[in-house]
């Protein structure tokens, strides 16, 4: 399992006349910390772009169990549970201190600079084999 934090602080904007963060801000929030656990395990987006890959968004789904508020301080837990092959898989958690306040998946597949699917880089395998390889 691979695991990588990220805060936020909800900004004004983000939120609706009640102070309370809008549904769909949480996906950026999830790239966040998505962007965090890649930089973490080597991998930054903009390396993998530069390298000539993409990992484009495939699926995501979020569930909101209490509402983000104005100026809370968030902590994005983005969690790889199961070792990717072609599809990566990542889950979220949004606290506000230790309260849970929303949870969250997306799915990931590299392709190339035209779009076309494509094995992910021999590095990103070997640490994946690495991380998710029993001891």
């Amino acid at each position: 399992m691979i695991t990588a934090r990220a805060q936020v602080t909800v900004r004004y904007a983000e939120t609706d006349m009640m102070g309370i963060v809008y549904h769909a801000n949480y996906l950026p929030w999830f790239e966040v910390a998505r962007t965090q656990l890649l930089r973490e395990q080597g991998f930054p987006y903009r390396q993998l772009e530069s390298d000539g890959y993409r990992i484009p968004v495939l699926e995501v789904s979020a569930k909101y169990r209490r509402p983000a508020l104005y100026d809370d301080t968030l902590t994005i837990v983005a969690t790889i549970r199961e070792k990717p092959l072609l599809r990566i898989r990542i889950a979220y958690e949004v606290f506000r201190g230790e309260e849970l306040l929303a949870t969250g998946e997306s799915a990931h597949a590299f392709c190339d600079l035209t779009g076309r699917p494509t094995r992910p880089p021999p590095a990103f395998v070997a640490r994946m084999n690495a991380v998710f390889t029993p001891p």
